[in-house]
């Protein structure tokens, strides 16, 4: 099959969306936190944990959307412990980032372990269905019929988040607290109640990033399934400039590259003039166009000027 053919194609955006939509999820909460001044290293874990709870809510016997609530509630509270440590307390946003993600994927594990200790398979549970209704719309039906609500709230939250962040006072306040948190607590700007309250917001987003997972991209939860998601989100963070189209764009495009790359390993698309090249070629391609991306937009980059600087009430 011709590599034209295979990018024309719906299965190739039906794979598309289906990749993109946690790297949506996890790349719009980070860039939330960050634009409060806060790197949210934490991601990892907390996509980890969102993936396990919510998927056994939804296993003891909660509707889907039960399962999605949970998984958010507990992205929440991982957001609400970071924001303590590194707002409340200061510390190092690297560390307690990677404290976070250590702290959250191991208690997902041991959890797991301690409750199927006996079983040799995934218990499995029935996901969320298609949304086959959208199959009679022009050009976009075919591919959005084979996704599910999910993704359509993965898309949709783009742009609102743009909207949130700058057309409402409570965006303006996010923004301001992470260029000059000096300047909005002039403003009477709660500085640290602001920026724990985007650092759960984000970690509530990046959970539901876990959660498609296990609630409509798979049916089970197995380990690293997560597999690195988180920090290619914090990297698309960067490509997009802290923007939230851009955040959308970067993750469509890795996913468009790690898509293609599977059709190409499994010899799927002929290259005229490409030689046979190794599988691991294939999978290292999403990864080498990303960093040469990454590397292109980063020097214009404009990065939020108070980002990973602790702030302390009344100083200057």
């Amino acid at each position: 099959m011709e590599l034209f053919d295979i990018l024309a194609g719906a299965p190739f955006w039906i794979a598309v969306l289906r990749v993109a939509t946690p790297l949506i999820f996890g790349t719009l909460g980070v860039l939330l936190c960050e634009r409060a001044g806060v790197l949210n290293l934490g991601i990892e874990g907390i996509m980890v944990a969102g993936a396990f709870s919510g998927w056994l809510a939804v296993y003891q016997g909660m509707p889907l959307w039960g399962g999605v609530a949970v998984a958010a509630g507990v992205g929440l509270c991982l957001g609400l412990l970071h924001g303590w440590l590194t707002v409340s307390m200061a510390l190092s946003q690297h560390v307690a980032g990677l404290g976070v993600t250590m702290l959250a994927t191991s208690v997902s594990y041991y959890a797991y372990r301690l409750g199927f200790a006996q079983v040799s398979s995934p218990p499995t549970i029935t996901p969320f269905a298609p949304m086959t209704w959208w199959q009679d719309v022009p050009i976009i039906g075919p591919v959005m019929a084979a996704e599910t609500a999910l993704t359509l709230l993965a898309l949709l939250m783009a742009p609102v988040l743009a909207w949130l962040l700058y057309r409402t006072p409570l965006g303006l306040a996010v923004r301001m607290v992470g260029e000059n948190p000096a300047a909005a607590e002039g403003q009477g700007i709660r500085v640290n109640a602001v920026r724990i309250g985007a650092i759960m917001a984000g970690s509530a987003l990046m959970a539901i990033g876990g959660a498609f997972l296990t609630l409509s991209a798979f049916n089970a939860f197995f380990f690293n399934m997560i597999n690195g998601r988180g920090w290619i989100c914090v990297a698309l963070v960067v490509f997009a400039s802290w923007r939230p189209g851009r955040a959308l764009l970067g993750a469509v495009l890795f996913a468009a590259f790690d898509a293609l790359q599977l059709r190409l390993q499994q010899g799927g698309a002929s290259l005229p003039g490409l030689p046979t090249l190794p599988y691991q070629v294939y999978l290292m391609l999403p990864y080498i166009l990303s960093i040469v991306a990454l590397i292109l937009v980063a020097r214009r980059a404009a990065y939020p000027q108070a980002l990973m600087k602790p702030y302390r009430k009344g100083e200057r």
